[in-house]
């Protein structure tokens, strides 16, 4: 196996949580170049993976086909004379590029009707019998002769925090006066859905708790361009304003994965920010309401879980199909006060 091409999945969290095959592929073919095809929200993932050798982005619309735009990434593709493929996504538009490009071994779940365009298949697991994502990804290096380690800590995923970054936040924190090791961050956005999302008000009433105690702490909110307004409405009504900053939409992905590494601690819901968070290894506490723990966790021995795991979750719904939201509204502000890291 000289060269490997690897299917990027379209979530950052499941992004995350590839990297640990990855590690199994370059363990066993050591010499092997391993390309990672991503979309562009993706990709500064695969770039902080020290095993991936080039990030190919390509920016598909979600939803469409668009067969012309994959045979001419599949043309180019062909020329790299990849050995094998391994198609992370279910859906059968991402196993067409490596179909086109008449790559031999092409390994993936059964997924939606991919009989052909995958030729070393997986079953899809019955929804009784998920398995944590990190082992579903190991699974599939099998069909490729690799045995993935047995050890829990060496299938943590991990990501390296590129050093130009880190340097440029370092400024800019001190321009603002914020020492790294006061700084904490809330990621109060969920892509998922909002049944994902601890409510805007009791972050809230956490900034006061961490701000009104601890005098030369700063809060960061950190997220996407979705999570803008939910991250201002958390801002209104904080007493010590000058130290709580909405940083939502004004960062690249990789400055976000240079300001977690620094920080003190991590606060967010299940998202790939939290996987992030577990793949620096930093201190966190992880809010999980609708999703099930036992299948995404944070990876790390850092992180703390926090789930009440009442009857009616996990129900896996985008939003409360009871319209209470009590999986995450009854998770009090003070009980994660009282979990966080102390001075």
């Amino acid at each position: 196996m000289k060269r490997i091409l690897i299917i990027a999945p379209n979530w950052i969290g499941d992004a995350v949580l590839s990297q640990p095959l990855l590690k199994a592929i370059q363990k066993t073919y050591p010499t092997s170049s391993i390309d990672v095809l991503a979309s562009p929200w993706v990709a500064p993932i695969y770039r902080a993976c020290k095993e991936t050798d080039r990030v190919i982005e390509v920016d598909l619309v979600h939803g469409s086909l668009q067969w012309q735009v994959r045979k001419q990434i599949a043309k180019q593709i062909r020329t790299s004379s990849y050995d094998a493929a391994f198609v992370l996504p279910n859906s059968l538009k991402s196993a067409l590029i490596p179909w086109l490009a008449k790559i031999p071994i092409r390994i993936g779940y059964l997924g939606e009707m991919r009989l052909g365009l995958i030729n070393r298949i997986l079953p899809n697991p019955k929804k009784s019998q998920r398995m944590p994502m990190v082992e579903r990804y190991l699974s599939l290096s099998r069909k490729l002769g690799i045995s993935a380690s047995s050890e829990e800590e060496s299938n943590q995923p991990k990501l390296e925090v590129q050093l130009n970054q880190l340097s440029s936040l370092e400024k800019k924190l001190q321009l603002q006066s914020i020492h790294p090791n006061q700084l904490i961050l809330f990621a109060p956005g969920a892509e998922f859905g909002p049944a994902k999302r601890w409510p805007a008000d009791h972050f809230r009433a956490l900034a006061n708790l961490i701000l009104n105690n601890h005098s030369q702490a700063h809060i960061i909110l950190i997220g996407s361009k979705n999570d803008i307004e939910i991250s201002a409405s958390i801002c209104e009504n904080v007493e010590e304003k000058n130290r709580i900053h909405n940083w939502c939409g004004k960062t690249t992905l990789e400055e976000v994965i240079a300001l977690i590494k620094i920080s003190r601690e991590l606060v967010s819901n299940d998202s790939g920010l939290m996987h992030i968070g577990a793949a620096l290894h930093v201190d966190q506490i992880a809010l999980f309401g609708s999703s099930d723990p036992k299948h995404t966790p944070p990876l790390s021995k850092k992180a703390r879980i926090i789930y009440l795991g009442l009857e009616c979750s996990p129900c896996h719904q985008r939003i409360c199909p009871l319209g209470h939201l009590n999986c995450l509204r009854k998770i009090t502000s003070e009980r994660v006060y009282a979990m966080m890291k102390p001075d």
